[in-house]
């Protein structure tokens, strides 16, 4: 997985400034991250960690809403739905821990639904977050539209 780096901000510049220049590496390590996880078979505890990042990509786009026109909502949007996705598999794994000896009785239904969820993570990443030319969509928004908010 992608080495999770320190953003450092530039307190001499505007919000819409920081965001223009840092949001897109930070969507494009995001989108390396999940190429390199998404499509392979990989540990749970792999794509628990990815699901962290989700949460910490979202949420730092998030707090520059105010930079950004309704196009934004779209994306984070998208985001939501892999934190989603990610969340249904870490919540089964945990069910199935959780169970312990009692998972014989339920362990099929479980595993049957991790794995339905990995099917539709991994589907909606190629088909829809990461189709052609995604990556350019959130990148040149990110770096072009940002604007200066109410407070300048």
């Amino acid at each position: 997985m992608v080495k999770q780096s320190r953003i450092v901000w530039d307190a001499k510049m505007s919000a819409s400034g920081n965001a223009a220049l840092k949001l897109p590496a930070l969507a494009a390590r995001y989108f390396r991250t999940g190429r390199e996880l998404l499509g392979g078979n990989v540990s749970f505890d792999a794509l628990h960690r990815f699901r962290l990042e989700t949460k910490r990509f979202r949420y730092t786009v998030e707090l520059f809403r105010p930079c950004y026109g309704p196009g934004l909502d779209e994306r984070l949007a998208s985001l939501e739905k892999i934190q989603d996705l990610l969340g249904e598999i870490n919540d089964g794994v945990t069910a199935q821990a959780l169970l312990g000896e009692q998972r014989r009785s339920l362990g099929h239904l479980l595993e049957r639904r991790i794995a339905e969820k990995r099917r539709e993570l991994n589907r909606y990443w190629r088909d829809s977050f990461d189709a052609a030319g995604r990556e350019d969509w959130w990148s040149d928004y990110l770096e072009r539209f940002a604007k200066e908010g109410p407070d300048g």
